[in-house]
């Protein structure tokens, strides 16, 4: 086995797109208890209070609902060079940015093979609290608000895929660690679960049943303790917001999950637990799709079923081919 490249860093941030930008920023800060930072134009940037960037989370008017694009942290300028060769190599490249956005410094985008837009930098400011939010515990970017579900940081990003396989393969090139998937008779790739950190997965790709490219299955949030994901359970409902599943624990990652809809129809997940991975040479663990029981624990081993809407609906909509 070849020694793995050592590129990227980590999972930046996420840019989504939505119709409804005011419901959605309630919904962001005040239930889920992220912090604004900045607003330009039609984007409004936040963080989780333990996050220590300018931003993790992009959120822009669109027309309809979805992923705008992700940012990954490259390891030092040099592998930011590296990576972009590499993946202009690939012909997925778009070019460098000739304005990097707010809170990060030169820019190159490219193309994920299913049509998602990506972007690598190196360079990224640290987020300054203001006297009022200084923490006491020095090892925080700031003081914890317990403001809604008082979200630490962003965790994983869950990408739907017309064919999963391009995309776990390229980002096997780039150094991340391909730790789980699951199969159809061992030919065809339903989903793999990813890493270039030691965390189960911070990257995921799910085939996607309309065939439809460039969508978003879920973007994903860390809180502590599954108390914590059991509370924001209630406090979500409370609220109004539609629940679709859980809370549970998935046997894939054997991670607690909670997954809602925010106004503008991303799905987002409360997400906590979770086994760490340290080994190189781990995996993947493959998972049979056709054994109904495996395939059933795979997805929970705590909590019932999922509704259909969890391998089907997301954004932007997209109606099933009629069979």
């Amino acid at each position: 086995m070849g020694k793995r490249r050592h590129w990227i860093e980590r999972l930046a941030h996420v840019e989504l797109l939505t119709p409804k930008p005011e419901e959605s920023l309630v919904f962001f800060r005040d239930l889920l208890g992220l912090e604004v930072t900045a607003q330009k134009g039609d984007s409004v940037y936040l963080r989780g209070w333990g996050d220590w960037f300018h931003h993790t989370v992009k959120l822009t008017a669109a027309k309809e609902a979805g992923v705008g694009h992700i940012g990954w942290r490259t390891e030092s300028p040099e592998d930011l060079e590296k990576a972009a060769r590499f993946l202009e190599g690939k012909g997925l490249g778009v070019g460098w940015a000739e304005e990097g956005d707010l809170g990060q410094g030169q820019t190159y985008r490219f193309r994920l093979p299913d049509g998602h837009q990506g972007e690598l930098f190196f360079e990224v400011e640290r987020y300054s609290p203001p006297s009022e939010k200084k923490p006491l515990l020095k090892n925080r970017p700031q003081k914890r608000p317990y403001r809604g579900a008082d979200v630490r940081r962003i965790d994983h990003v869950n990408l739907y895929a017309s064919d999963p396989t391009p995309s776990r393969e390229l980002f096997q090139e780039l150094g991340f660690k391909w730790h789980e998937g699951l199969w159809v008779k061992n030919q065809v790739e339903m989903a793999a679960w990813m890493a270039v950190s030691n965390l189960s997965h911070d990257l995921a790709f799910m085939r996607d049943p309309t065939g439809a490219k460039g969508r978003l299955n879920h973007l994903a949030f860390w809180v502590d303790t599954e108390a914590e994901v059991i509370r924001a359970a209630e406090l979500l409902r409370e609220a109004g917001v539609f629940i679709e599943y859980g809370p549970g624990r998935h046997g894939i990652s054997e991670a607690f999950f909670l997954y809602v809809y925010e106004p503008g129809g991303n799905r987002i997940e409360v997400y906590s637990g979770g086994y760490l991975n340290f080994d190189s040479d781990w995996g993947p663990i493959l998972w049979d799709f056709d054994d109904l029981a495996e395939r059933a624990l795979a997805t929970a081993v705590v909590g019932g079923p999922p509704p259909e809407s969890m391998f089907a609906y997301g954004t932007p909509p997209v109606m099933l081919p009629q069979s």
